[in-house]
């Protein structure tokens, strides 16, 4: 019988589930490798399946930060840059927005460009709006600059010329020149062919700057996989919440850039509940999203490699992606997040993270630096012994001599303060983020439900909820390993793009339909494929667009737009519009485990604390131990349970899984719903 193999690989943690064909689910975590992450995976992989049969898994689906630790890290392949005669400076120019520690830095200097000034080059060619050619392609100069490229050792062009997405055949042309001379050449027309130069630039050359390494990289997993039996094919998240094959996930690497992320977004929406904020917070960075009406918020251009833009959303810190993404906030606050003293003597927490290596200091790996784990550790938040499904134990001492040195005696601090502290600075750090994506839009936050999820996530989300008067979180099962989780719940699918004046727009969803059918090797009128069509308008004379979804008549799209404007912009706007794009997702969607109709939701996770029947309004704390409240006076006795035990209790109360630790604060109540999930309500203020 067919298995399902959800596998996501985090700063600290590379979690594992595994779906069975009755639905019944097994989770493993492991340490990240950051030297090869195939390792964690080989690791987590194995532990997951136990006794099953590795030729059982019909599916592998996987989240990776790969290429976002390229563009972070700079650890992409040297790029050459081609354009039209003329716009090479674009790239070495740039945009930056100096955000709040530059600002008024005298000495600054912006940061490097995606591609060196050097490694920029230009053809005599010319195309305008329309795709009428004004300029042939001068072939020869092709030749030279490919020449020049090749003699260089680099190994990948960008190509992107002006209007080409009118008219992409000198792209095609030079794309066939340059092949015989360079190993990779990816152009703009095939990337994502949009109007705005400069995006469409910086998309093309992030995604051959990722492409090579993203295909390096699912070949040795593939490898490695099929080395403990696994020769399923893998599949991989994508930035939109999709899912796409590894080949052409390769292909279209750009795309994956916010793949981990998106996976968790979709275990929160599953959790039912029509207006949703995510909030995940792992090892290294806490992320939040807006879901409404059961949908998440998608963004069409996020910035990669920049400093303060809560994960792309500050335009101008960072290089700029015209990509779908699932629209999130992401700030460096997770359970691996550095405490430590600045200069002035303020205590700070965050973005730099222990990750896996050298880890927390409580993980007895050689870390020294006081972590946020280590100060949960210190409050009696965490149970030394069951951290990670008691996989991990941890050092309450080497959490407590870290906390000493770093922060409590500089501070001239008790232990217990300074570790509250650090919980509460990471705590106002993602409530930062909720902020970005609710009270920022002119969104309240109050209205939403909250759904917590990730290592770290159930230990903050109730504080963090209660700055926003957000009075109802919901800790859904498997909450540790959510990302991993949600692999499971997307469906293969793939996007595809074209901007366009005065186009006939059946002709252009046709031919954008068939085209993405084509990566996904389906029809569009198979069996089980949608097709959804959107479009890009904007008011007659303005710069910018909005996404709308697609109809026919002229009217009603023209309500959508004036509904979706007044909604981002807040002003009831009326006039002339015009399409100036259009969009096209081809869905096909996967085989999932049949659910029990006695067991609504997602089924119990096996042999995880929280296995066994909801409900039952008995309350059988497991233990007691003593964890820090201020609320209550400090530390104090607080009854400890497992899912299992649990009906409903009031805070100050600990709820224990096997990857995650929910914290139910004094005003806060907790009970165990349908499908294992814990609701957390604080009662009226």
């Amino acid at each position: 019988m067919s298995h399902a193999i959800g596998v996501d690989v985090g700063g600290t943690f590379t979690d594992a589930v595994l779906s069975g064909p009755d639905g019944r689910m097994s989770v493993a975590k492991c340490l990240s490798t950051h030297d090869d992450p195939t390792d964690g995976i080989v690791t987590a992989v194995t532990a997951v399946l136990g006794r099953t049969d590795p030729s059982a898994v019909t599916r592998v689906v996987h989240a990776t930060t790969l290429a976002t630790n390229a563009v972070l890290e700079r650890r992409g392949v040297r790029v050459a840059y081609v354009t039209t005669l003329g716009f090479r400076s674009a790239i070495p120019l740039g945009r930056y927005a100096r955000v709040e520690e530059d600002r008024y830095d005298l000495r600054f200097d912006p940061p490097a460009p995606p591609v060196a000034a050097e490694d920029c080059f230009e053809v005599p060619e010319r195309v305008n709006s329309r795709g009428e050619v004004l300029r042939p392609l001068d072939e020869a100069a092709v030749v030279r600059v490919g020449e020049e490229i090749a003699r260089r050792g680099v190994t990948a062009v960008a190509v992107c010329l002006l209007h080409s997405y009118a008219n992409p055949s000198h792209e095609r042309r030079i794309a066939e020149i340059l092949g015989a001379l360079v190993p990779t050449v990816v152009i703009s027309s095939e990337v994502w062919p949009e109007l705005r130069e400069y995006e469409r630039a910086t998309t093309t050359i992030m995604s051959a700057y990722v492409g090579p390494v993203m295909a390096g990289y699912l070949r040795r997993l593939t490898a490695r996989l099929a080395a403990v039996g696994i020769t399923a094919p893998v599949h991989v998240m994508d930035s939109a919440g999709g899912v796409m094959s590894a080949e052409l996930a390769a292909r279209r690497a750009v795309t994956t850039i916010e793949s981990g992320p998106a996976a968790g977004v979709l275990a929160a929406a599953a959790t039912g509940h029509p207006d949703v904020i995510s909030f995940d917070m792992g090892g290294t960075t806490a992320k939040t999203c807006v879901i409404r009406d059961g949908t998440p918020e998608i963004t069409h251009e996020f910035h990669v490699g920049g400093k303060g833009s809560f994960g792309g959303r500050r335009a101008g810190t960072g290089v700029p992606v015209k990509t779908p993404a699932i629209d999130l906030a992401e700030v460096g606050a997770g359970g691996g997040s550095v405490a430590w003293v600045d200069p002035a003597g303020a205590l700070r927490a965050g973005p730099r993270s222990a990750g896996s290596e050298p880890g927390p200091a409580c993980y007895g790996l050689g870390g020294e630096e006081p972590t946020v784990t280590d100060a949960n550790l210190v409050l009696g938040y965490l149970d030394p012994a069951s951290f990670a499904g008691g996989t991990m134990p941890l050092s309450r001492a080497l959490a407590e001599k870290a906390v000493d040195r770093h922060l409590a005696g500089p501070l001239g601090v008790s232990r217990a303060e300074a570790a509250h502290a650090v919980h509460e600075i990471a705590n106002a750090s993602m409530g930062s983020a909720v902020h970005v994506v609710t009270v920022q839009r002119g969104i309240d936050p109050a209205g939403f439900v909250m759904v917590a999820f990730g290592g770290a996530g159930p230990m903050h989300a109730a504080r963090v909820a209660s700055r926003f008067g957000i009075s109802t979180v919901v800790v859904p099962a498997y909450c540790g390993v959510g990302s991993a989780a949600g692999l499971l719940s997307g469906d293969l699918s793939t996007d595809r793009v074209l901007s366009a004046l005065d186009a006939d727009p059946g002709q252009v969803f046709a031919a954008l339909a068939t085209a993405a059918a084509r990566d996904l090797g389906v029809s569009p009128d198979s069996p089980g494929v949608s097709v959804t069509r959107s479009a890009d308008m904007r008011f007659t004379g303005q710069a910018h667009d909005l996404t709308v979804p697609w109809t026919d008549s002229p009217t009603e799209l023209a309500d959508r737009f004036s509904a979706r404007y007044l909604q981002v912009y807040g002003i009831a706007q009326e006039g002339p519009t015009e399409i100036v794009g259009y969009r096209v997702r081809v869905t096909q969607a996967a085989a999932r485990a049949p659910r029990s109709p006695a067991t609504p939701g997602p089924p119990a996770p096996a042999g995880l604390p929280g296995a066994g029947t909801a409900g039952g309004g008995v309350t059988r704390p497991a233990r007691r131990r003593s964890a820090y409240f201020p609320e209550a006076g400090g530390y104090v006795e607080v009854p400890v349970f497992t899912r299992a035990g649990l009906g409903e209790v009031t805070g100050p109360a600990i709820v224990e899984d096997a990857e995650s630790t929910i914290v139910v604060p004094p005003g806060w109540t907790a009970r165990l719903a349908e499908a294992m999930s814990v609701i957390l309500t604080e009662a009226a203020r």
